[in-house]
């Protein structure tokens, strides 16, 4: 009796000394991927928002998140279609996107594009892709607020440099090829290419209307129209957020561009 009960303890023995390495390498890559998201995704600490349409004392907190670094590359989002087919350029629904869905994305040229951010992606698209990595996209202030730092401060609106810089990014033809997402410049925050490459989706694109309810138009968002937008307007100098509110105010969550892309976000307090 005596010998099988040694026999049990040092067979759950050895059993523990089997299981310890494996436990403590699980520890190590979830640790890993732990680091890799963290790699992959900058921190913004919080602040106070103000939109560009409204007043100062109404300006939203903005909580501390995650942004990606980079945009979202046609690589991933390839892996993404292959994974979930319905997704795919042969598959989607024309009620999820128009008809120049990932048009751009071919075989041959998946070389040349595959660190380049994807683009021809609907809003519908962007969302399914953010959640199927556990993440969403970021709220329109969450990108305004993370888009307003130069890559010296925190806020660079006041900076006459930065923003003829921003100015002379939009007024650039598009390019054909769109350089790789890591060789774009980082602002403050580390998160690259924010502005000059392409157009990005938020979440509530469509909170910032320049045409009002049907029942409402006889007095509501009159405010944004023409002359009268930049009149109420918190920064009327800011043209580079008026351009970018006036293309979220003319899009629809099927529509697709070749210039417009996305990248994803996290709550801090997500683990």
């Amino acid at each position: 009796m005596k010998n099988r009960r040694l026999l049990t303890t040092g067979l759950l023995g050895f059993a523990l000394l089997i299981c310890l390495p494996t436990l403590g390498e699980a520890d190590q890559g979830a640790s890993q991927s732990s680091k890799s998201t963290q790699s992959e995704m900058a921190y913004i600490p919080g602040g106070r928002y103000t939109p560009l349409f409204k007043d100062s004392t109404d300006s939203p907190i903005v909580r501390p998140f995650l942004l990606d670094r980079y945009a979202v590359t046609n690589r991933r989002y390839h892996a993404f279609t292959q994974h979930n087919p319905k997704w795919s350029k042969d598959n989607i629904k024309s009620v999820f996107s128009d008809g120049n869905y990932l048009q751009h994305m071919t075989p041959l040229k998946m070389d040349t594009l595959a660190e380049t951010p994807v683009t021809n992606v609907s809003w519908f698209s962007a969302r399914a892709y953010c959640k199927s990595v556990g993440k969403r996209l970021p709220s329109l202030a969450e990108w305004e607020y993370a888009a307003q730092a130069s890559d010296t401060n925190r806020d660079g609106r006041n900076d006459p440099a930065y923003r003829q810089k921003i100015l002379e990014w939009y007024s650039r033809p598009a390019d054909n090829l769109l350089p790789n997402v890591k060789d774009t410049p980082a602002n403050y925050w580390g998160v690259h290419g924010m502005h000059g490459v392409i157009w990005e989706l938020v979440n509530d694109f469509n909170t910032a209307l320049v045409t009002g309810e049907s029942r409402g138009d006889t007095q509501l968002e009159l405010s944004l129209f023409c002359g009268a937008g930049a009149v109420s307007s918190v920064d009327p100098s800011d043209y580079a957020a008026f351009m970018r509110y006036a293309l979220r105010s003319s899009y629809r969550a099927n529509y697709t561009m070749r210039s417009l892309g996305f990248r994803c976000a996290r709550d801090a307090n997500q683990h």
